[in-house]
């Protein structure tokens, strides 16, 4: 299990414990976590789950694969941290994660 926070680009925090295998996307809709909307539910096609992973913790996450590559090219406001939520898998690696959120999906 991994205690991962969630910050929106207020400044608010949510944090909350993921089971493994669970994505981030997943668990941040079932709460109510704003900021996340996931409107494909998770087969990274819409791009509305991106959040911003602090350099620190991108060596712990899986590779982009080609497809979210995509799917970030579509976001207004990527940056070089950006990745999608949908495609971060929870595991005890990445027990303690904290990953804000950007202004809007839209």
């Amino acid at each position: 299990m991994a205690k991962v926070t969630y910050i929106e680009d207020n400044g608010t925090e949510h944090t909350i414990d993921v089971e493994n295998g669970t994505s981030l996307m997943e668990a941040a809709v079932k709460q109510g976590i704003p900021g996340i909307d996931g409107d494909c539910g998770g087969a990274c096609a819409c791009a509305t789950c991106m959040v911003y992973v602090p350099e620190e913790w991108q060596g712990k996450l899986a590779k982009v694969e080609t497809m979210e590559e995509s799917m970030l090219d579509f976001c207004e406001r990527r940056e070089d941290s950006s990745r999608l939520s949908c495609q971060i898998v929870a595991s005890d690696e990445i027990d303690g994660i904290r990953i804000q959120m950007p202004e809007s999906q839209h």
